[in-house]
């Protein structure tokens, strides 16, 4: 007599199998399904790039790996610096760099930049006990820059930027620097990265008056060098960690309460009252700022001469630092751990939380990661 636990046993692996069979085939389906039943492949993809990739996602897998495949127009995603909390003080000065999926709402770990040499940031010292030692980024032609930042022995962290592009999803090291420093002035205008002022091993006039210019838009890498502009006319911006705003060709940087023009080394005006906290330019047409003390996002007309207000929030006071693109304002609240994204067109507002156990070091807006694993018949 055939015991009745052996015929159980049997039947459920039955089914299992016929399950993943099942699973295996949809599967399959799914990968060769076309995108519009009846059109092409490449021109089904250019009718659904009209549509929104936040549509796209919950209709079907196909789709939904479409909107992620290199042949895809990319949409915009959130970048960010992460370091640990202090209840996890065995990691207290590692840094992790993530991206946020806003489609599917997820953190996604960026592969490890480059260990050789190996790299040593520091942004936590029991001699700064209410400040953070800064990493200065930037975002440019779809790449992430990591500048400038200390290491463990208060030394210029960084001889040459790391640069990660989002498109190739990959690590590179960018032209040396001709004095590496920390505390400088960083920022971007046309697709090329500044880098003024700041401190090397100690302060030195001609490093702390010094503009250095490096051209992205020249994609050849081995054609990558920093260009000496001209010199600022002191060292005033190698106190601190300052974030240049590209705007209409110029940099604007700001410190110690003065609001100077910037434009290859040299002094083009001065803005209105009411930048009073971090700010950035959205396609360096409009520079947003958000006041810290009020906690309100303004954006600068520049035809009337004054600051708009758009929104006004709680959650925006003390904010540390502010991206701008694609008719978002990301902004990194004060406690680190969540990012208020606007939408500058409708005010509407929303909150981006950062995983536990980590705060936000820097923000940034590129285009999202790819996933090869789509591919058109």
């Amino acid at each position: 007599m055939t015991n009745p636990t052996t015929i159980l046993q049997l039947a459920t692996t039955t089914a299992t199998s016929k399950r993943l069979k099942r699973h295996h085939h949809t599967t399959e389906d799914d990968r060769h399904q076309s995108l519009l039943p009846g059109i092409p492949d490449h021109i089904a993809q250019l009718c659904l790039s009209l549509v929104p990739p936040s549509l796209l996602y919950s209709v079907c897998r196909s789709w939904r790996r479409l909107i992620y495949s290199p042949s895809f127009p990319p949409f915009l995603s959130l970048y960010a610096l992460f370091s640990p909390t202090e209840s996890q003080p065995h990691l207290s000065n590692s840094v992790e760099f993530c991206s946020f999926d806003p489609i599917s709402c997820k953190w996604q770990l960026l592969p490890a930049p480059p260990a050789d040499p190996p790299l040593s940031f520091l942004f936590r010292h029991p001699s700064f006990i209410s400040r953070k030692l800064p990493i200065q980024s930037v975002a440019v032609s779809g790449n992430l820059v990591v500048l400038a930042a200390t290491d463990d022995n208060f030394l210029p962290a960084l001889s040459q930027p790391l640069v990660f592009n989002s498109f190739s999803e990959k690590w590179a090291r960018g032209p040396p620097l001709p004095a590496p420093r920390r505390w400088c002035a960083a920022g971007t205008t046309r697709g090329a990265v500044y880098v003024a002022s700041g401190i090397g091993s100690h302060y030195n006039t001609d490093v702390a008056r010094s503009v250095e210019k490096w051209d992205l838009t020249n994609q050849r890498q081995r054609s990558w060098i920093w260009e000496k502009m001209g010199k600022l006319k002191d060292g005033k911006f190698s106190r601190d960690a300052i974030e240049a705003v590209g705007w209409r060709g110029k940099l604007c940087m700001v410190n110690v309460g003065r609001r100077d023009w910037e434009g290859r080394g040299r002094i083009r005006g001065e803005m209105p009252a009411g930048w009073r906290g971090p700010a950035a330019a959205m396609e360096e047409e409009t520079i947003y700022v958000v006041d810290e003390s009020k906690g309100s996002l303004k954006k600068y007309d520049h035809v009337k001469d004054a600051w708009v207000e758009i929104v006004e929030n709680e959650m925006l006071k003390g904010a540390q630092q502010v991206a701008a693109a694609g008719g978002r304002v990301c902004v990194l609240c004060a406690d680190g751990v969540r990012i208020t994204v606007v939408d500058v067109a409708a005010a509407r507002q929303w909150v981006v939380d950062v995983p536990s156990g980590f705060q936000v070091m820097a923000v940034h807006i590129l285009p999202r990661l790819s996933h090869s694993d789509f591919r058109t018949k």
